[in-house]
């Protein structure tokens, strides 16, 4: 939990406590394997180090050679350096360094006794040895290091100064976040785009990004911001910290509707919303075969194979049409046949696999819901023997030579 100073100033009207900070929530996948990335030096921090002695290896600063550790451990160690100077730990700490380390940082020089000689010895830490890793963040980040709420209001004002965004977010603080938790090329995922600092920033700092927004916020916000990020003229933000010149391009896409949808009864059936096209090109990506439709045989919309092929209608089939579909397609190619029902056997065309399209889309996705309010549950625990999934529908596809196959790779259907 990373506590954010979002305001800088004290709020006198506040019924209890002046609101200063908000809460970063941290999660990983995995806290043995993962770790954040290290955050570059500041000025300030480098402004410790010095170099009084006129050292060659450079900068450095006095680190005391024991560690805290609230108990007695190490009261009896005691070493003698060459210039007579005797030294041990103090109580209830011990030493950080072995004699043998002790011996080797005497004889480089990496041992400080002050300006006269007589102040208690340290150990020179180089900045020279850990400028290049960074520094570990801390879980307090002040409004001077990320940014505030004010600060996020005038870089929307740069773009819509007419309807600023109600909670933005400065850019400094997106890039620390991305910064600790990615690297360049990465992929960056905003399910809550709002006003578009997670894609401006990532594009900015060489991430990739998908942002979603289901208000107006996308066409009011967030593609101007992207627009004058992607041509330079966005002087705000981080772009002077990234070196920003503009360049790449975006992709905007319109989400569709949820392919099935319920009718007055509550049985699934295809959304109105789709036409054969549409709905056609969706069933082929869902079961896994390339869209393709074929001008020469109508019932040919996709393939999976160079002989297995899918059909897809909405309307339901006879078996008298069943019967011409397997014989237009013949006995040495396959077809799986999606319509809204059927009249025939599962099993009585040899050629054909028939589907009812509810079944065949419901066993893959979640159609029809408009619930993404995130909310937890407290969720039952799983039986000790989980029962097994059951079985996707047997295709049966005509046998191909090891040559043809490698011509096309069907897609996964999972």
């Amino acid at each position: 939990n990373v506590i954010w100073q979002k305001k800088y100033t004290v709020a006198n009207d506040a019924h209890w406590l002046s609101d200063n900070h908000d809460h970063i929530l941290v999660y990983c996948k995995d806290g043995t394997l993962w770790r954040p990335n290290k955050l570059p030096r500041s000025a300030k921090m480098d402004a410790r180090y010095k170099n009084p002695d006129n050292d060659p290896k450079g900068l450095w600063k006095a680190t005391p050679l024991h560690a805290k550790s609230g108990s007695a451990a190490g009261s009896e160690f005691t070493y003698r350096f060459s210039n007579g100077v005797e030294w041990g730990p103090p109580p209830g700490t011990f030493p950080r360094f072995s004699r043998e380390t002790l011996d080797r940082l005497a004889a480089n020089n990496e041992i400080w006794f002050g300006k006269n000689g007589n102040n208690i010895p340290s150990r020179k830490t180089y900045l020279k040895d850990i400028e290049q890793g960074g520094t570990t963040a801390l879980t307090l980040w002040m409004y001077d290091e990320v940014g505030h709420n004010h600060e996020a209001k005038e870089e929307v004002k740069a773009f819509n100064p007419k309807d600023v965004f109600a909670t933005p977010k400065p850019e400094r603080l997106i890039e620390r976040i991305l910064r600790l938790a990615s690297n360049p090329g990465d992929l960056v995922l905003d399910s809550f785009a709002g006003s578009g600092t997670t894609g401006a920033v990532a594009h900015k700092m060489g991430r990739r990004f998908i942002l979603i927004e289901q208000g107006e916020h996308c066409h009011t916000h967030i593609l101007p911001r992207l627009r004058q990020v992607i041509d330079g003229t966005d002087p705000g933000g981080v772009t002077a910290a990234t070196g920003w010149k503009g360049g790449g391009g975006v992709r905007y896409y319109r989400l569709a509707p949820s392919l099935m949808a319920k009718d007055r009864f509550g049985n699934w059936v295809v959304n109105p919303a789709y036409n054969a096209e549409m709905l056609a090109e969706a069933v082929c990506k869902l079961q896994g075969f390339t869209y393709a439709p074929s001008e020469a045989e109508g019932w040919n919309h996709g393939f999976s194979t160079e002989r297995d092929f899918i059909y897809v209608v909405g309307q339901p089939l006879t078996h008298g049409q069943l019967a011409q579909l397997s014989e237009e397609v013949g006995p040495n190619r396959t077809l799986l046949v999606c319509c809204a029902a059927f009249r025939a056997g599962a099993d009585e065309f040899a050629n054909l696999t028939l589907m009812k399209i509810p079944n065949a889309v419901l066993k893959r996705c979640e159609w029809g819901r408009d619930d993404y309010s995130l909310a937890v549950a407290a969720l039952p625990e799983a039986p000790e023997s989980a029962p097994e999934p059951p079985a996707a529908p047997v295709r049966r596809t005509q046998p191909a030579d090891p040559d043809e196959l490698t011509l096309f790779t069907a897609p996964p259907t999972a």
